[in-house]
């Protein structure tokens, strides 16, 4: 029989894009006020894996993933996904419509886990309406795709993203 112990603290992440920079912008700043600095944050990345939020969100949308300095329980997830869906809806546009995405996660040193907010055969409920998706696994020195992963976590340029985000939460974790 296995003893129930705490986790270890993981490393947040947020995934940011939108085609309007001013809204990312303020999302940014929005999460930095609820979970403090910032310690990664990625160039902008086109977001040309998939049409599918073309229609919402016009053309020319961007992305930016960042990590946080401060690390999280992995069981405030949930809590975390829904504050970013209310700062979804804050950073509306006028009509009511959403002009800026922002889906959180975590690194572990063995994963990357994202919240959503919709089921699927591969995800967890995690309670308050979301659930956890294991995106990526960590494998003899990098992550690594599941056939689920969405294809821009699965590109070499965002795995090597996320790789660098874990080798600073190594070090984190080094220091505690």
């Amino acid at each position: 029989m296995g003893t129930a112990k705490e986790p270890k603290p993981v490393k947040l992440i947020a995934s940011i894009f939108s085609a309007d920079p001013a809204r990312s912008d303020a999302a940014l700043a929005a999460l930095e006020e609820q979970f403090g600095p910032v310690d990664f944050r990625s160039d902008l990345l086109p977001f040309d894996h998939t049409e599918f939020y073309t229609p919402e969100f016009g053309d020319g949308i961007v992305r930016r993933l960042v990590s946080f300095e401060r690390l999280i329980d992995p069981g405030d997830l949930p809590r975390i996904k829904r504050l970013t869906n209310g700062l979804e809806s804050q950073l509306a546009d006028s009509e009511g419509r959403r002009a800026v995405n922002v889906d959180p996660g975590y690194i572990s040193e063995g994963k990357v886990v994202l919240a959503t907010t919709k089921d699927h055969r591969h995800r967890l409920y995690l309670g308050e309406g979301v659930y956890g998706e294991v995106t990526l696994y960590y494998h003899k020195g990098e992550f690594r795709a599941w056939d689920w992963t969405y294809p821009d976590y699965a590109s070499p340029r965002y795995r090597q993203i996320l790789t660098d985000m874990r080798t600073h939460y190594r070090e984190q974790l080094r220091g505690l």
